[in-house]
């Protein structure tokens, strides 16, 4: 039985976004994939990687197209409790209360991304610790929940002081961002150069939201209607394989890799998770060594089916092609600079492809995609655009 059409519509918004910052970003398909899984399945993503790979960037940007409040920062040895989490309610502490003010800080966020997030002092990990694993943050005397989705980390490299384990540990989904290989250059070069464009022609432009905190907030609540008994054996002998290699999976960590399958299944517009629903496994590592290990058996199970692809990779249907185009429609009028315009027109001539090779008689289809691509290229070539 198909996902409801609130359910649907909520999964197409998020393909448009995946594919849009997979459009974006050279290289980081997959990167894009775990942010979307973590935010789905509200479970918290670690990026790792050398400085200068686009990992800020790219959190940006994803987080900006969901309409959710954000909290961002950049963490330092010097950085002061004050500035995470808020400062101190004066009026209520000379009463005798001590109470923080919370609103537009970590706390009040439903998305949230720290850059360098090891770097912060023990005052800060250790309150977060608890923030992130039971989404509670203590004020005062009060336990103030909080309505975090996801708590995206980026690093340059795993701490090696065993103190932060505890905390590193909440980072279920974890990537390594390398720099982009040689063969992708020229790609990086030309999308690289477009974004800088756009910075310039607009610069205080944020990115349109393609996603409401509510759409995600029903798709999480739609997990544990995923069948996933069909893959449960597969995914016991793929944890045992890993247990041989030495790789560690505490009992939380196993049962959280069953979730993560139904979200890769749900991302997918599917009610019942297969063997291609094992790639967040992929992801699950502690340490580097672990990464290595962990890989190929994933992969090696992955083949075990001639259908096996990794989330959002496959054919589209006419109807979720319909669902971007109307999307991408509704967001003409608020199209700023000949770099928006023309990033807009990737997309359509993605869409363009698509619907050519996937759905060939499907004339109406087609008809609609040349219809908006006249549009923009009407805007293109008219006067200058608005900036």
């Amino acid at each position: 039985m198909p996902w409801p059409e609130d359910i649907q519509t909520a999964i197409r918004q998020l393909q448009v976004l995946r594919r849009s910052l997979q459009q974006t970003f050279t290289g980081r398909d997959q990167v894009v994939e775990v942010l979307a899984l973590g935010a789905v399945c509200q479970e918290h993503t670690l990026l790792l990687g050398p400085p200068g790979t686009g990992k800020t960037e790219l959190v940006t940007r994803f987080t900006q197209a969901v309409d959710a409040p954000l909290f961002s920062y950049l963490l330092t040895r010097f950085t002061e409790p004050s500035e995470i989490f808020g400062p101190l309610d004066v009026e209520a502490f000379q009463g005798g209360r001590y109470h923080i003010r919370t609103d537009g800080m970590l706390p009040s966020a439903s998305i949230a991304f720290l850059d360098e997030v090891f770097q912060g002092s023990s005052a800060i990990l250790n309150t977060l610790l608890t923030l992130v694993h039971e989404r509670v943050f203590h004020n005062g005397a009060e336990r103030q929940r909080v309505p975090l989705l996801s708590l995206v980390g980026a690093s340059n490299e795993l701490p090696a002081d065993s103190t932060l384990r505890a905390f590193s540990d909440r980072f279920v989904l974890r990537v390594a961002v390398a720099p982009v290989p040689d063969p992708q250059l020229d790609e990086l070069l030309d999308k690289g150069w477009l974004l800088e464009r756009a910075r310039m022609e607009a610069p205080a432009a944020r990115e349109l939201p393609t996603l409401s905190e509510d759409a995600l907030r029903s798709l999480h609540g739609r997990l544990h209607e995923v069948a996933v008994d069909q893959i449960r054996s597969v995914y016991a002998q793929v944890l045992r394989e890993l247990r041989a290699e030495g790789v560690e999976f505490s009992d939380r960590r196993m049962v959280k890799g069953l979730k993560l399958i139904a979200g890769a299944a749900l991302m997918d517009n599917r009610t019942s998770a297969g063997i291609a629903d094992l790639w967040p496994l992929s992801y699950m590592w502690t340490t580097d060594d672990e990464a290595e290990l962990v890989r190929p058996i994933v992969a090696q199970h992955l083949g075990d089916d001639d259908g096996a692809r990794l989330a959002g990779s496959g054919t589209r249907s006419g109807e979720e092609l319909r669902g971007e185009l109307a999307l991408l429609a509704s967001r003409e009028d608020a199209l700023r600079g000949h770099s928006a315009l023309g990033a807009h027109l990737m997309a359509l001539g993605r869409l363009r492809r698509e619907a050519i090779l996937d759905h060939p008689d499907d004339d109406e289809l087609r008809a609609a995609v040349e219809g908006a691509v006249s549009r923009v290229m009407a805007l293109l070539e008219g006067p200058a655009p608005r900036v």
